[in-house]
């Protein structure tokens, strides 16, 4: 029965080591940036109160003052929190679990936080096939490049991996969507789809 049918794998970077370092250490950056701006702030606040109160400035002066006091916490608070966020486009792998008729994908985070992304029913799924044949071509060249979604952290497939894409369409979208695994999800795929749906060349 297909319904008993299950496959799970992972796409994680071929330079994961590498990228792992990378995610730590713009986490390290962020945080440091960010303590010493509560820091700063924590510190020398009185320094603000102290221009506030002072009588030898006009408004203006004190406004402008006050700002230029709280525009170093405030440059390394945002340079901290792009670093928080500039850290997740490293060390990004993508689970693909085949069940009960439809390839589930999701994206982790570091090994850790879990994002997922969509959900591909296989009854919907137009055409199936690898990235290398010349019918990928055919296929790219009639969706639009914002319609194509690339679901692997690799520009090259990992050892005993190809890139597989699968064109499929609901009824909000048409996308184009290319995966990373072992030719093994290639036949769930199939299976489930019907074999009409396989382009082999």
């Amino acid at each position: 029965m297909i319904r008993d049918m299950l496959y799970e794998e992972s796409a994680v970077p071929q330079n994961a080591m590498k990228e792992e370092r990378f995610n730590k250490g713009f986490t390290i950056a962020g945080i440091i940036c960010i303590a010493l701006s509560l820091l700063y702030i924590f510190i020398l606040s009185p320094v603000a109160f102290n221009i506030l109160g002072d009588d030898e400035l006009d408004t203006i002066g004190k406004i402008f003052n006050v700002l230029f006091w709280a525009s170093f916490p405030m440059l390394f608070i945002l340079l901290g929190v792009f670093l928080l966020i500039f850290k997740k486009r490293y060390n990004v792998s993508y689970d693909y679990h085949f069940v009960e008729d439809e390839l589930r994908i999701s994206k982790v985070f570091n090994g850790r936080k879990r994002k997922h992304l969509k959900t591909l029913k296989c009854d919907q799924m137009l055409k199936i096939g690898s990235v290398a044949k010349d019918s990928y071509k055919r296929t790219e060249a009639g969706i639009d490049k914002k319609h194509i979604l690339v679901m692997t952290p690799n520009d090259e497939p990992a050892k005993g991996k190809e890139f597989f894409y699968i064109l499929y369409s609901s009824t909000t979208e048409k996308v184009l969507v290319i995966i990373e695994a072992r030719r093994e999800i290639l036949e769930y795929l199939v299976r489930a789809a019907g074999r009409s749906k396989y382009e082999p060349n």
